[in-house]
């Protein structure tokens, strides 16, 4: 993180918007130093103070309502995921939501750490966010409308009814998986396995979605295998789709399902939604399900907002890799008959490459016969004819190199990449897990999670002790 943002001449000099991490850290704060306030509670005086172990001063706040205002915030955006068409427009609503509650609060919030720091987070996201300040606004407690073929309306309708008390945001439990390389998957219970399943195997099926992939050997004298076909199967859900289909082969990656149309679950004469879909054109209500392609015959999204489910496909090379958001009580509908899910119970042991989470280098092999290089770069065209990878084996070094290029944090999805170089020398393996990356952090519901190290890595982070140190450096700052 650069030193923008220091105190210089008797003021804080505000940092320009390139720096896309402050606000973020700065909200951090906020909601770091809210989780360390206790409320002293004597003379009837009402004092915030953040623990001793901060050694910041305490600050009256006997009218100060930034406390309020953040829990509205959080609550405001805590079911909201990049992933999902119109996360901007309402990201947007709760950042003017939050920033008119702090106006309404400044007065009586002066000299207020908490405060600031949300002021100058609030203005630098909304910078970035391209959010104009005159708009709409989200209501801390919006109207339920009940759409049953969109999951969160129906959540919401259901549990303000349950419970008999004004509508909020409910939050439902997200569950992640993926798979992708040759192949490595991370289970529902963000377990990673390097697994060589050869074939076709179920990764989802349960009463509302399967998904299913088929592997096939990389390179010869190797157990590791790749993904070159995912079938996607969305189930009949009564007064909302039909059963819809798709499929992906290498080289094949269609924006439709396989009987041609791009959504389910239209109301008639509507036409089918663009890019962005979820709504149809002239249309109020949201659809159940859509298809939006990211990149012509690279990067597809299935979207079922009639069961909370997000599938991203991608191409990188000659191989395929596959993301899934499922909320956690679809993914718990199946029976015994279903058991075989690899994202609910992970690989057979039979069928592991790694011990027990550690993944071991492979040998150096030769390559298979009749195969050529192949390199992987943005913006590159179709990959070379070559029925696998690149023929030039590299050496650790080398690989840790070039695997190093795409991934900063020596997690498991750089050593992913590092074997999966090591065993076929094929670069676009290092795409593969920048992309795999990138699609978790869009729809792994906890950040918290995102990151596994291998066993016993000396590069795992202590993060407790980090943010920690992060609030009581920036609590000792002065406010000037």
């Amino acid at each position: 993180m650069g030193r923008t943002g220091r105190p210089e001449a008797g003021r804080l000099v505000s940092p320009p918007p390139s720096a896309s991490r402050r606000p973020l850290l700065l909200l951090l704060l906020a909601l770091c130093l809210h989780a360390h306030i206790g409320l002293r509670r004597g003379s009837g005086e009402g004092m915030l103070c953040v623990k001793e172990a901060c050694g910041c001063q305490v600050v009256p706040s006997t009218q100060c309502r930034i406390q309020k205002c953040t829990t509205d915030f959080v609550s405001l955006t805590s079911h909201l995921t990049p992933a999902l068409d119109g996360f901007d427009a309402e990201f947007c609503k709760a950042l003017r939501a939050y920033s008119a509650c702090t106006q309404r609060t400044a007065k009586s919030c002066r000299g207020n750490l908490v405060f600031h720091s949300a002021v100058l987070g609030i203005s630098d996201l909304m910078s970035q966010r391209n959010c104009s300040r005159d708009g709409p606004t989200s209501s801390t407690y919006p109207e339920v409308l009940h759409e049953p073929c969109n999951y969160h309306s129906r959540t919401q309708h259901t549990h303000a009814h349950a419970h008999g008390q004004a509508p909020g945001h409910p939050k439902p439990g997200y569950l992640f998986c993926g798979l992708f390389g040759d192949p490595h998957l991370r289970t529902f219970k963000d377990s990673f396995q390097t697994c060589k399943v050869e074939g076709a195997w179920p990764l989802i099926d349960n009463d509302y979605l399967s998904v299913q992939v088929t592997n096939v050997p990389v390179v010869t004298g190797s157990s590791a295998t790749a993904t070159n076909k995912i079938t996607v199967i969305f189930k009949p859900y009564q007064g909302c789709t039909d059963q819809k289909v798709y499929q992906a082969v290498t080289d094949d990656l269609p924006a439709a399902f396989v009987d041609g149309t791009v959504s389910g679950g239209d109301p008639p004469g509507h036409a089918p939604p663009g890019v962005d879909g979820g709504v149809a054109v002239g249309a109020a209500k949201p659809r159940a399900l859509w298809i939006s392609e990211r990149s012509p015959g690279r990067h597809v999204e299935l979207h079922a907002g009639y069961i909370g489910v997000t599938v991203i496909v991608r191409q990188l090379g000659r191989y395929l890799t596959m993301a899934v958001r499922i909320p956690e009580e679809m993914a718990e509908a199946y029976d015994a008959s279903q058991d075989l899910q690899l994202c609910l119970n992970g690989c057979p042991g039979g069928e592991r490459i790694d011990r027990g989470g550690h993944l071991a280098l492979p040998p150096l092999a030769p390559p298979a016969p009749g195969l050529r290089q192949q390199t992987s770069r943005p913006g590159a065209g179709r990959p070379h004819a070559s029925p696998y990878g690149a023929p030039r084996l590299l050496d650790v070094r080398e690989a840790r190199e070039r695997c190093r290029e795409e991934l900063e944090v020596e997690d498991i999805y750089f050593h992913s990449c590092v074997f999966d170089l090591l065993t076929t020398g094929d670069t676009n393996f290092t795409a593969a897990a920048l992309s795999a990356q990138k699609d978790m952090e869009s729809l792994h519901p906890h950040r918290d999670r995102w990151r596994i190290y291998p066993r016993g890595s000396a590069s795992q982070p202590m993060a407790p002790l980090a943010l920690l140190l992060l609030c009581c450096t920036l609590c000792s700052l002065p406010l000037v």
